[in-house]
């Protein structure tokens, strides 16, 4: 009987959290902001609602730096961006490998991406429509600390230092981040490969 209860209260609360949301204007279903392919629609998706300001002078591919931060967190983001390699190729954009380290719960928290980010503060993504440089589909509470990839990054010219970050999908971002000199072979928790 006392699971029949725990249920109860469970559904609850997610009719609560509906209905907050949809007072909040965040109408939108999570379904329909996902980025997973089709092929995975039976997972679980949790959309975090973003607003960022944008700049009509800035690059399509670059998005100014926002705070985006889910409610109901503890305010202490610990998405931390333990190492960073960024491999240049031949024809100029990077390719970096994050490891991201996180104390995944499954679905309810997990790191949901990473960032590069310019000194004059934007967010330098391969796909415009993404909302991180690098997109964490699903949690990784079994493999800490993780690394994942994102090729096809194109660095402004002039821009010679970067910063990586990741993003808690409950608190947001404000866990470690790591600077990288692109000038550079190698620093602390950072290294660079060019061509």
């Amino acid at each position: 009987m006392a699971g029949f209860w725990k249920l109860l209260a469970a559904i609850g609360l997610l009719l609560a959290v509906a209905a907050t949301n949809s007072c909040n204007g965040a109408g939108a279903s999570p379904t329909s902001m996902a980025t997973e392919p089709a092929t995975k629609a039976t997972e679980p998706v949790t959309a975090t609602v973003v607003e960022q300001a944008t700049d009509a002078s800035a690059s399509p591919a670059a998005t100014p730096v926002g705070t985006p931060t889910a409610g109901g967190g503890t305010g202490q983001a610990n998405a931390d961006v333990v190492h960073v390699r960024a491999v240049q190729s031949a024809d100029g954009t990077w390719t970096f490998h994050v490891t991201v380290e996180h104390p995944d719960t499954g679905w309810e928290d997990y790191a949901d991406g990473w960032d590069v980010v310019t000194p004059d503060g934007q967010v330098l993504k391969p796909d415009e429509g993404s909302q991180y440089t690098r997109t964490l589909l699903h949690p990784h509470e079994n493999e800490q600390p993780f690394t994942r990839s994102q090729s096809g990054i194109a660095i402004p010219e002039g821009v010679t230092e970067v910063r990586v970050r990741a993003h808690d999908l409950v608190d947001g971002f404000g866990g470690q981040e790591v600077v990288v000199d692109l000038t550079a072979g190698s620093g602390p928790n950072f290294e660079v490969e060019r061509p």
